[in-house]
């Protein structure tokens, strides 16, 4: 059984976490190789060649890992980590995730304001609805009443889901069911466990924040070399 209570889909590749040492599907890791000057450098989409190492979707693990130099153990070669690895992780987890929400938006899958994401709420076409999670709570709460079987991602501020729309900020959006929200469900949850201490679960079925149900549906095609 996965942390969020559901029997574990074998059919999902799964990688060993160099930190923990335990092994859980690959969508809820971190790919790492290395560059052309030994260093660490994060593979998000999992797809650089060479051998990789895999970490869970965790800050304070992505920090151990630089601290006790585990990088160089499981490359079995000298490896370098920046010591602020985690928060360049973080970043980048913060424009891919936008990056889906701007692909959506331009595929006319994705809308922001109030109004419109609480028609699109309405008419049962939302598959997520992300919300900045330094909006105000009681907005929040009356849009996520209105459809309570909708993944809620609340890991984004206001500043940071208004670039995937042209604008300054953004405090609510929602994307269409199909490919680009089950994208975002992935990001969300690698997002959360680099941004909230302990936030990183497994299988998210309804909300994706830091005191919600999170996870994968899906993973990254596993890279070449990786064991």
């Amino acid at each position: 059984m996965t942390r969020g209570g559901q029997a574990k889909d074998r059919t999902e590749p799964e990688r060993r976490c160099i930190a923990t040492g335990r092994s859980a599907p690959a969508a809820g890791l971190v790919r790492f190789v290395l560059g052309p000057d030994g260093e660490v450098v994060p593979d998000l989409a999992g797809r650089l060649p060479g051998r990789g190492a895999w970490i869970l979707a965790e800050r304070a693990l992505i920090e151990r890992a630089v601290a006790k130099k585990l990088f160089s153990r499981a490359f079995r070669t000298q490896a370098s980590a920046p010591a602020d690895l985690a928060d360049r992780l973080e970043a980048l987890l913060v424009a891919r995730f936008v990056g889906v929400i701007g692909l959506a938006r331009k595929a006319g899958q994705a809308v922001t304001g109030y109004e419109k994401v609480r028609a699109r709420l309405l008419s049962g076409a939302a598959g997520v609805l992300v919300e900045a999670r330094d909006g105000a709570r009681d907005g929040r709460a009356k849009l996520a009443r209105l459809a309570p079987g909708v993944p809620v991602l609340a890991v984004l501020d206001a500043a940071e889901l208004g670039l995937a729309f042209g604008r300054d900020f953004a405090i609510h959006a929602a994307l269409d069911r199909g490919g680009f929200a089950d994208r975002a469900i992935i990001e969300a949850a690698r997002l959360i466990g680099l941004r909230f201490a302990g936030g990183q679960v497994e299988h998210p079925q309804r909300d994706v924040a830091p005191t919600g149900d999170a996870g994968q549906r899906g993973a990254e095609a596993p890279g070449q070399g990786d064991e």
